[in-house]
Parts: C-alpha cells; sequence; structure tokens
C-alpha cells in the first residue's frame, strides 16, 4: 500500500494563515487603543501596551511566524524537532524586540505626542 507523503508546505500555510489571522486581530485592537486615547490622553494608564487581548494576539502573531518557519525549515528536509526547535528562538527573538520597539514608539507618543512620530521632518 502506498502512502501520500503529507507535505510540509501546508505547515508553512498554516502558520502563514495564524499569523494573517492574529494579525488583524492585533490591528483591530491597537486602533481602538489609538482611537481612545485620542479621545481622553490623559487618562491613567494611556500609552501603554498593556491588556490581555493586546498581548494575547501579538504573540499569536508570534505563534504563527514560529509555525512558519518551522514549515520552511520542514520544506528544506530538516526533521521536525530540529526546524521547530531552530525557528523557536528566532521567532521568539524577533517578537520580542518588536515589543520591545513598539512601547518605544507609544513612549514616544506620550512624551512628544503625534509631533514625536513625525517622520517626514527628517527628509
Amino acid at each position: 500500500m502506498y502512502y501520500f507523503p503529507q507535505p510540509p508546505i501546508l505547515v508553512a500555510l498554516f502558520g502563514l494563515f495564524i499569523a494573517l489571522t492574529f494579525g488583524a486581530v492585533f490591528q483591530n485592537l491597537t486602533e481602538e487603543k489609538l482611537a481612545s486615547w485620542s479621545k481622553n490622553p490623559d487618562r491613567q494608564g494611556a500609552y501603554q501596551l498593556q491588556g490581555s487581548g493586546l498581548q494575547l494576539s501579538y504573540w499569536g502573531i508570534g505563534l504563527g511566524v514560529w509555525i512558519f518557519l518551522a514549515g520552511g525549515f520542514l520544506i528544506f528536509g530538516f526533521g521536525i524537532i530540529p526546524s521547530f526547535g531552530v525557528a523557536l528562538p528566532i521567532a521568539l527573538g524577533t517578537c520580542s524586540l518588536i515589543w520591545g520597539q513598539l512601547s518605544d514608539v507609544f513612549r514616544q507618543l506620550k512624551q512628544g505626542g503625534i509631533k514625536a512620530l513625525d517622520l517626514d521632518s527628517f527628509g
């Protein structure tokens, strides 16, 4: 009896689907948070990236990226354990660095307002 091998590209596509789905949720939650900040900027806890929904959706993006990277390694012929093992520190490191950058952007937004993020003045 012949068994059809499972194509590892489905793993990468599944990871991409997860990342895009959580990315859409993260975008909506961020836009809602920015809208509430613009209405009441002096509110206690404003300009902080806290909230279970926001963090959960962001780390959901990280999960999708991890699966996507591991699927890419699987496509190139690596085993399942090395693929997910190598992709994990890459995904965690990247997600942690981006979260730190987002926190810095919102800290600048709190200190200087929207003009602190004006990138057109540099060019």
